[in-house]
């Protein structure tokens, strides 16, 4: 069942990405694929799997949706434009050979036209495969209110008229990001939960590694396309080491770096050699660059904090959001020392997406800390506290409040 099991996950995006083409109806597509994968199921343990398993289910997909469309009146004058076309040999599903309808089905879901948090949910249910529950645990709501999701994003595509297409190369520039960033936040819940018992959903990053491999074979010349399949790769190599035992956060400069995956990290080096040549870099591309620098450090001692600093200062001015200042500010302090960190903070302090935003109120509680400040390290502990999501973060921040009493009180006593 391993085997069969393979081949659904590694079919079913393409499958129901040629199917919505075909028909031009996502919830067609989805149910014929279903019901093709039931039939697997059924058939394959009996009589083997076939040698063309790709083929077979886009056949019996096909002649499912055919006979699901002549029981519908309502699709009869489509049914008579598509029976032409249904009667024609399925194409062979071996290697990618459906390449085309797999990214026009990346930038369905992405299309602009859809509200930004319906984007992340269609691609997740689509062209991941997960279920609705799962998406609805992916991003933290309940199953009825990403079914409503799901469902709105649908009828959104087919009352639009929302084509299944890949855009023009006059296009192309303008929608390609919209497609990345839907998959790096995919790859963002999976690496820092939002909340839950974990630090880590490894399952989510790595269905986005997964996505942007589908993403990087298809466009192969899109720069940033490699940057950002370079950028998660860099990141996800330290996915054994910051954690420990009990779950508990384990910060980069107190990881064992000889658990970090060098095999992630070789490819994502020459990934970020490949989205770097060629012209100006885009933030993907910075990004990973960055990332390269914190994997190549023999430890976190040797970190080339002056470079980094410098790709920062490029990202900055390609990206001026108060995230990438943040990460900014917090290599200069590294660079050169708390108080500058701090100062920068402290700059940041009245940009409203930083306001309620766990990981500044930490940098700062952190920075005041080294600098002795411990009553305003105390206060910026606890607002990070309030803002904390998953559990592995709380008790972080619950570990650091309780060494700053203990300090404090030794204090006190000296």
């Amino acid at each position: 069942m391993d085997q069969v099991e393979a081949v659904f996950r590694e079919e079913r995006g393409r499958l129901l990405a040629a199917l919505a083409r075909r028909f031009g109806d996502l919830d067609l597509a989805e149910e014929v694929t279903s019901e093709a994968i039931e039939a697997a199921l059924t058939r394959w343990p009996v009589d083997g799997v076939p040698p063309n398993p790709g083929g077979w289910l886009m056949t019996t997909a096909r002649r499912k949706a055919v006979d699901r469309l002549r029981r519908d009146q309502v699709y009869a004058a489509k049914l008579a434009i598509l029976q032409v076309e249904a009667d024609r040999p399925a194409p062979q599903a071996v290697g990618d050979e459906l390449p085309d309808e797999r990214l026009q089905l990346f930038f369905t879901c992405a299309h602009p036209a859809l509200a930004p948090e319906d984007r992340g949910a269609l691609t997740l249910r689509c062209l991941a495969g997960l279920t609705t529950p799962e998406v609805a645990r992916a991003f933290l709501v309940p199953t009825a209110t990403m079914a409503k999701r799901i469902v709105r994003a649908k009828q959104k595509i087919r009352e639009a008229r929302i084509p299944f297409r890949v855009p023009g190369p006059d296009e192309l520039p303008e929608r390609l990001p919209g497609v990345l960033q839907v998959i790096y936040s995919v790859f963002t819940e999976g690496y820092a939960a939002s909340s839950g018992p974990y630090l880590q959903r490894l399952d989510l990053a790595e269905e986005a590694i997964r996505l942007a491999r589908i993403l990087h074979r298809l466009l192969p010349d899109e720069r940033e396309v490699a940057g950002l399949l370079a950028l998660m790769l860099l990141v996800h190599a330290r996915r054994d080491a910051r954690s420990g035992p009990a779950g508990e956060i384990v910060l980069l400069e107190d990881q064992d770096r000889s658990r970090w995956d060098q095999d992630a990290i070789a490819e994502g080096r020459s990934l970020v050699v490949a989205a770097l040549t060629g012209g100006p870099a885009g933030p993907y591309a910075v990004q990973a660059a960055i990332a390269a620098l914190h994997d190549e450090a023999a430890d976190f001692a040797s970190t080339d904090w002056a470079q980094i600093v410098q790709l920062y200062d490029v990202l900055l001015d390609l990206d001026p959001s108060p995230v990438i200042a943040l990460n900014r500010a917090a290599a200069i302090a590294l660079r050169d020392g708390p108080q500058t960190g701090l100062d920068l903070l402290d700059e940041l302090a009245g940009e409203p997406r930083l306001r309620d935003y766990h990981p500044f109120a930490l940098a700062r509680a952190d920075l005041l800390h080294r600098l002795d400040r411990l009553p305003e390290a105390t206060a910026a502990y606890r607002r990070a506290l309030e803002l904390a999501g998953s559990e592995p973060e709380r008790a972080h921040v619950r570990d650091r409040l309780t060494e700053l009493e203990q300090t404090e009180a030794h204090g006190d006593r000296v």
